[in-house]
């Protein structure tokens, strides 16, 4: 039998503490073995829910050497920072997305982890999601005709004012927070030559970063992507794929209940059909999958997750030229591309 995978947790995020070490701790692949927090008596807390060992910092954590792979859940800001640390010291690393703000950086954290024969894997757990496969195989077999276009929407309701994720120097906004899973679902289902025409974000009332934003994209042959995101709004999740015969949708996107029971309608002409699949978790699947590349020393594929942070630093990029306008122009951007 293969031994688990040994792993640490740097910071304790509420992510962290409420969807991670859970399914660390209920998986088969993993031995959950300390928790670091900068915070000695938070750490303390954490790690005592979780039957681990309760760490003083991130380095201690990172220095010892029972510990083979570490999950980094910090803010965006100083999250490239603990990632390079710890493929330094060569562990494998789950890191909370977006693994970086800036292309640069995430291309050359994974350069790194390749040159030492480690996994780096960005912690987007919907993508693992077996609706996501259903869909896709809908498409190849043509139950759309020939596509046409797609629309994907990530919004959630406003966040206490002491949010981290309103707060600039630590990477805070809607496109890091929410914006990517939609882009990513436009790159997951209609491919990396996808590509940016315009793109908007906005700064709500007061705050320092961008709360809202939206992006319209396109293919080489003409398929168009439009994306919104937002972080004081109701809360929608979903996406919707038209094609010349016939159209689907998928509510419940991107963050589903494990229990719940995944349904993708699909529309034909004067038919509607509501294809409901079998329950799954995609936290669970995702933690099965980085144990599994870790264990091989197989990385997974990073291509989506390289062209997704070149596509978010292009559409900050964008946005920033267009001055706010309705969209920025994609030809303004061709020569820093």
């Amino acid at each position: 039998m293969t031994a688990p995978l040994r792993v640490g947790v740097i910071g304790c995020a509420n992510i962290a503490v409420r969807r991670m070490l859970p399914a660390f701790a209920a998986s088969p692949d993993i031995e959950v073995v300390a928790v670091a927090s900068r915070d000695p008596d938070k750490a303390r807390r954490v790690a005592d829910s979780f039957d681990c060992r309760a760490v003083h910092g991130y380095a201690e954590l990172l220095a010892r050497d029972d510990i083979h792979a570490v999950y980094v859940p910090l803010p965006a800001a100083v999250r490239p920072r603990w990632v390079e640390a710890a493929l330094r010291t060569n562990k494998h690393v789950l890191a909370e997305k977006p693994i970086s703000t800036e292309y640069a950086c995430t291309r050359d954290l994974f350069e790194l982890a390749a040159s030492r024969g480690l996994v780096l894997m960005e912690n987007v757990m919907f993508v693992h999601h077996r609706r996501h496969a259903a869909v896709r195989r809908l498409l190849a077999d043509g139950a759309l005709g020939e596509l046409r276009s797609f629309y994907a929407a990530f919004t959630i309701p406003p966040l206490a004012d002491s949010d981290i994720r309103y707060r600039p120097e630590l990477g805070g906004g809607a496109l890091m927070d929410v914006g990517i899973y939609p882009l990513r679902a436009a790159l997951h289902l209609l491919g990396p030559e996808l590509d940016i025409i315009g793109a908007s974000l906005t700064q709500g009332t007061g705050r320092q970063v961008d709360t809202s934003g939206a992006a319209l994209l396109c293919t080489p042959g003409g398929v168009t992507a439009q994306i919104t995101f937002g972080m004081e709004h109701t809360y929608r999740s979903a996406y919707e794929l038209r094609g010349s015969e016939g159209s689907l949708t998928v509510d419940r996107a991107f963050t589903p209940p494990a229990e719940d029971v995944p349904v993708i309608s699909l529309h034909r002409g004067a038919k509607a059909e509501e294809i409901r699949l079998e329950p799954h978790d995609q936290v669970a699947a995702t933690v099965a999958a980085f144990a599994a590349a870790a264990r091989a020393g197989t990385p997974p594929d990073t291509s989506d997750t390289l062209r997704q942070s070149e596509l978010l630093s292009r559409m900050i990029q964008i946005a920033a030229r267009s001055e706010h306008t309705a969209w920025g122009i994609a030809q303004d951007l061709k020569t820093s591309a």
